[in-house]
């Protein structure tokens, strides 16, 4: 089976990179299992650990997470590609490229420019910094 990490965080350019997974099921002779990415930043900022456990914290990356992957859910819950999510928490490229090694991704997928106000010119930061990180083919998609 041929595994699809799609990394994404809410932009137009991830949906449409859901979108470009999609085709690539339906053009795709082997079975394709797309696995859901996104990534939540960590809440540091002062000593926020002395005011919030670590169970609210858990428990607000949880709920950004599913309101951020509701639009991806609902097109590959209606597709017949085999799919799973997943939340992450932590340093967005680095937490990416670590999911695809530990869970056997063959391919990165993922929109070029994402939500960020703070950018680069051609490529997003983010995407910038996955291409340089990934140990599989990334790619992107505008």
């Amino acid at each position: 089976m041929f595994k699809v990490l799609i990394a994404v965080d809410g932009s137009e350019s991830a949906d449409r990179a859901v979108g470009h997974v999609l085709q690539l099921a339906k053009n795709s002779r082997e079975p394709l299992e797309a696995h859901v990415l996104n990534v939540q930043p960590p809440v540091t900022f002062g000593d926020i650990r002395k005011f919030v456990s670590q169970e609210v914290l858990n428990a607000y990356y949880h709920d950004e997470g599913m309101k951020t992957l509701a639009a991806t859910r609902k097109q590959l819950d209606q597709s017949a590609v085999a799919h799973t999510y997943h939340i992450g928490v932590g340093p967005v490229a680095e937490t990416i490229t670590n999911y695809a090694r530990e869970h056997g991704c063959s391919q990165i997928v993922m929109g070029s420019r994402g939500l960020s106000t703070i950018s680069n010119l051609l490529v997003g930061s983010v995407a910038s910094k996955v291409l340089y990180l990934a140990d599989v083919p990334v790619t992107l998609v505008k």
